[in-house]
């Protein structure tokens, strides 16, 4: 029976880890630079703009992660994606271009994504106060229930983001293999050798978002058994 209680929490940990090692790994793969690319993947992001006619969108290199503002117009790419010439870089910038693109035609899942991801910013503060407040409130009013319903209320709404990555998986899916992939292959800007490499890149860009989601169930199951 132990052993298949350590069995069951290595797969678990598994699950919820595996795919935020896979995205790395598939970055860091096909990170090393390649001196026969013409630039680096902040060149390919102003060229794809122009290219497109993205009027209004900029580039700049970001210390927070790779991700298209939509607010701001910007296309934000990491210091090695925005100066390194590497497949990633080349992959990962066509993919936050193909965001830009989804806007610029006025998509419905990337302001869906958006409204979703300020909702969800919102309640994890709403979520703090909620664990914060509980205990304090459960002294006060003598009430265990208290605690527990507060409690219950904080874990709703983190489950909130949960939601929002998941929801945010066809726009990630609809960027990389209905845009990047297509305007790397046709645009004839990678060689065919290298199209297998952009799109385990582009899947890793995609699955992101399920990454996080799955590091926010952990949280999440933490948080539940702390109150149990």
């Amino acid at each position: 029976m132990a052993f298949l209680g350590i069995f069951g929490v290595l797969v678990v940990l598994a699950a919820i880890y595996g795919p935020h090692y896979w995205v790395g790994h598939t970055m860091r793969r096909h990170g090393a630079e390649r001196p026969d690319f013409p630039g680096t993947g902040g060149d390919m992001a102003q060229h794809l703009i122009k290219r497109l006619e993205l009027t209004g969108v900029g580039v700049e290199a970001t210390e927070v992660g790779d991700h298209y503002d939509p607010e701001t117009r910007m296309v934000r790419l990491s210091q090695a994606n925005y100066n390194g010439a590497s497949l990633t870089a080349v992959a990962v910038a066509a993919h936050e271009v193909g965001h830009a693109l989804q806007h610029h035609r006025g998509e419905r899942g990337l302001a869906l994504r958006q409204k979703l991801v300020g909702l969800a910013m919102m309640t994890d503060r709403i979520a703090s106060i909620f664990f914060l407040a509980a205990p304090v409130l459960a002294i006060v009013l003598r009430a265990p229930v208290a605690l527990f319903g507060m409690a219950l209320i904080g874990i709703g709404l983190l489950a909130i983001r949960i939601v929002v990555h998941l929801v945010t998986l066809p726009v990630e899916y609809d960027a990389s293999f209905n845009k990047a992939l297509p305007i790397l292959r046709e645009g004839g800007y990678l060689a065919d050798q290298d199209l297998s490499g952009a799109r385990s890149v582009l899947k890793a860009a995609a699955l992101t978002y399920v990454a996080a989601a799955l590091m926010s169930l952990l949280n999440l199951a933490r948080w539940v058994r702390i109150l149990r």
